[in-house]
């Protein structure tokens, strides 16, 4: 697989990104990082991601851009983490990153929280509808 980020990647539809903050998607924190995501079937790729940094927390543009490329960055490098599981469940994803500290956080933090959101959303994900029956062997419930 790949490491790398195409822009086929990166979520720049309106109507998705509004329906993502409108309601009906599931988030949870892991300071820095905010993660809101939603399944949608209106999407090119497995997962597309949006990062966000707010300009009340950086006012310079220039760090704010540097936040994201570390965000960005961090997804890269661990998104195979989330890719198998949704590839196999046979769903689209969307997901947002926040970035929520007014700091500049180091990138292994970055990186460790970003390798902790990519699996619990993989835990999260939902079961596909059609699905083959459980082992009774106490396999996993997908």
């Amino acid at each position: 697989m790949s490491n790398t980020l195409h822009k086929a990647e990166r979520l720049n539809r309106k109507k998705v990104i509004e329906k993502m903050f409108a309601g009906g998607s599931r988030s949870f924190s892991l300071f820095p990082l905010r993660v809101v995501y939603l399944p949608v079937e209106e999407l090119e790729t497995p997962v597309s991601i949006l990062v966000s940094v707010s300009k009340r927390r950086f006012k310079r543009a220039v760090k704010r851009n540097r936040v994201k490329r570390l965000v960005r960055e961090a997804y890269r490098l661990n998104k195979s983490l989330l890719l198998e599981t949704v590839q196999q469940r046979g769903i689209r994803l969307a997901v947002a990153f926040i970035y929520l500290s007014d700091r500049l956080a180091d990138m292994s933090l970055i990186d460790e929280r970003m390798k902790t959101a990519l699996s619990r959303i993989a835990e999260d994900l939902p079961c596909p509808a059609v699905s083959a029956p459980a082992d009774d062997a106490g396999g996993a419930p997908c």
